[in-house]
């Protein structure tokens, strides 16, 4: 009986429309710059930013063209509304950005834009990438350049030991390469 009862929700907890769509997730806003911080770009990261700020550009001037001819849903409105909160962003990031080229050769110590192989005491081998805010990527363990991570990193130099902080604790890894895209 008491299993039942579970499943007798109320209704003030559920829609009173099953019928009306999810809202769309919003783009998340960039991660802030410290105050005063410049806004870092690799010219890779520039070239992504710019090529998609040219496909949503693309997107709305198709999207104005169709609205013109017929009555848009109300979720089709609120995808326009964020891919233009977007392209906004993505217009205002490029407006304050700075690229950053890659240093010449020889690659001794870590800087923006590197890619950073470390190696941790029991052999296993991570790469960061170290990049602007507008270009973090986790899933690709691309780690923004005011993050934990790369703070630690930066301005190391090839077979040094630095310690990494993560929510678990910290590790000393020693940096193993160091490459530029």
């Amino acid at each position: 009986m008491a299993l039942l009862n579970i499943f007798a929700m109320s209704k003030a907890f559920t829609r009173e429309d099953d019928d009306i769509p999810e809202r769309p997730v919003l783009p998340r806003s960039a991660p802030a710059l410290p105050p005063g911080a410049k806004n870092f770009l690799t010219p890779d990261g520039e070239r992504r930013l710019r090529a998609e700020l040219e496909r949503l550009t693309r997107m709305e001037s198709s999207e104005v063209a169709d609205a013109a001819g017929a009555d848009r849903s109300d979720g089709a409105q609120r995808l326009g509304a964020a891919d233009r909160q977007r392209r906004l962003q993505i217009q205002q990031g490029l407006a304050m950005a700075v690229v950053v080229a890659p240093p010449p050769r020889p690659w001794e110590q870590v800087r923006f834009g590197a890619t950073v192989t470390v190696r941790a005491d029991g052999g296993a081998e991570t790469r960061y990438r170290i990049v602007g805010v507008d270009e973090t990527d986790v899933d690709r363990d691309w780690v923004s350049w005011v993050s934990p991570i790369a703070r630690a990193l930066l301005n190391a130099r090839m077979g040094q030991r630095v310690r990494l902080k993560f929510p678990g604790g910290e590790q000393g890894v020693e940096i193993a390469g160091i490459v530029y895209e």
